[in-house]
C-alpha cells in the first residue's frame, strides 16, 4: 500500500506523536483552560451564537478543548478525532472538569457510523479539511449528521497560506487539489522544537470545492467571510498586530488568512 492509499495510518501516527507534544505547551495554555479559560475565539463564537441546550458534534476535536469549551457554555458536546491519544486526554479533561461530553476515536468518513445519531450543529475549525482527500464525502458527513434545519459551523486557515513555502518566502505548492502533499516536517506549530519528525499526508482544497461539496449534499450557505490574519501564532514570520491577531511580516493586510462558512441543512 503506498503513502496516500495508508494515509489514515501515517495521519494517526503523525497526530498521535502531535498530541503528546502539544499538551503540555503554553501554545494550548492547558493549566488555564482547566482554571476556567475558554478556547473558543470570537469568530467562532459569533457564528455559533447562544448553544445552550444544542446537541453539537465537533469533527477532528484534537484533544477536545473546543469541544469542552462548549459544553461549558451550555451545549451537549460529542467530539470526535483520528487519534486515539488525543481521545484519552479529552476524556481526562472531561472527567476532571465533571462535564458530560462524550469522545469518540473514529476518522471522519466514519462517523455516521460511529455516532448513529443527528445533531443540532456540526462545528469544525483550524486545520482540519487538509487531512481529508475528498470534501465530497466529508460534506455528505455533515449532511447525514445533522437534523434538517441543522447548521454547519466552519472556521479554518485560508487555502492561500497553504499555496507558501513555511517561510512565506515564494510559492510552492499549487492553490488546487493536485493530489496528496507527502512530507516529513520536524517540531509542530506548538512547539517548533518539539522531537517530532514523522511523515504526513495532507491535501489543498480550494474554496470551490469547500462549497460545492456543500451545494452538492443538501447544505445551503448561509454566510462566508474572509479574514486578514489567524488567531493562532502557528505560522512562521509573524507579527501581532492587535492582540490575538497575527499576520505574516510583509503580507500584512495582503492575504486571506481565514475564512470562515455557515450552512444550514435543506
Amino acid at each position: 500500500m503506498n503513502d496516500q492509499d495508508n494515509y489514515k495510518e501515517i495521519n494517526k501516527k503523525l497526530w498521535n506523536e502531535k498530541t503528546k507534544a502539544h499538551v503540555d505547551t503554553e501554545f494550548y495554555d492547558n493549566k488555564g483552560f482547566l482554571a476556567g479559560k475558554n478556547s473558543l475565539n470570537p469568530v467562532e463564537v459569533n457564528l455559533l451564537g447562544d448553544i445552550k441546550g444544542k446537541k453539537i458534534l465537533h469533527l477532528q476535536c484534537h484533544f477536545g478543548q473546543d469541544t469542552l469549551s462548549m459544553a461549558r457554555l451550555g451545549a451537549q458536546t460529542t467530539g470526535l478525532d483520528l487519534s486515539d491519544q488525543a481521545i484519552e486526554i479529552a476524556k481526562n479533561l472531561n472527567s476532571q472538569l465533571g462535564l458530560n461530553s462524550e469522545f469518540i476515536c473514529s476518522d471522519v468518513y466514519d462517523a455516521p457510523d460511529s455516532l448513529n445519531e443527528q445533531f443540532d450543529i456540526v462545528f469544525t475549525s483550524y486545520g482540519t479539511i487538509g487531512w481529508l482527500p475528498d470534501l465530497d464525502k466529508w460534506a455528505a458527513v455533515i449532511n447525514r449528521c445533522l437534523k434538517p434545519g441543522g447548521k454547519l459551523v466552519f472556521v479554518e486557515f485560508h487555502p492561500v497560506v497553504w499555496m507558501f513555502d513555511y517561510d512565506f518566502t515564494k510559492f510552492n505548492y499549487s492553490y488546487f487539489n493536485d493530489g496528496a502533499i507527502i512530507e516529513t516536517n520536524e517540531g509542530t506549530y506548538a512547539d517548533r522544537k518539539a522531537d517530532i519528525s514523522t511523515k504526513e499526508v495532507s491535501w489543498n482544497h480550494p474554496l470551490s470545492e469547500v462549497f460545492q461539496g456543500l451545494i452538492k449534499n443538501n447544505m445551503s450557505i448561509e454566510s462566508f467571510e474572509e479574514f486578514d490574519y489567524s488567531p493562532y501564532n502557528c505560522f512562521n514570520n509573524t507579527i501581532e498586530i492587535e492582540p490575538n491577531k497575527f499576520q505574516i511580516k510583509g503580507l500584512q493586510g495582503i492575504i486571506p488568512m481565514l475564512y470562515a462558512i455557515t450552512a444550514v441543512k435543506k
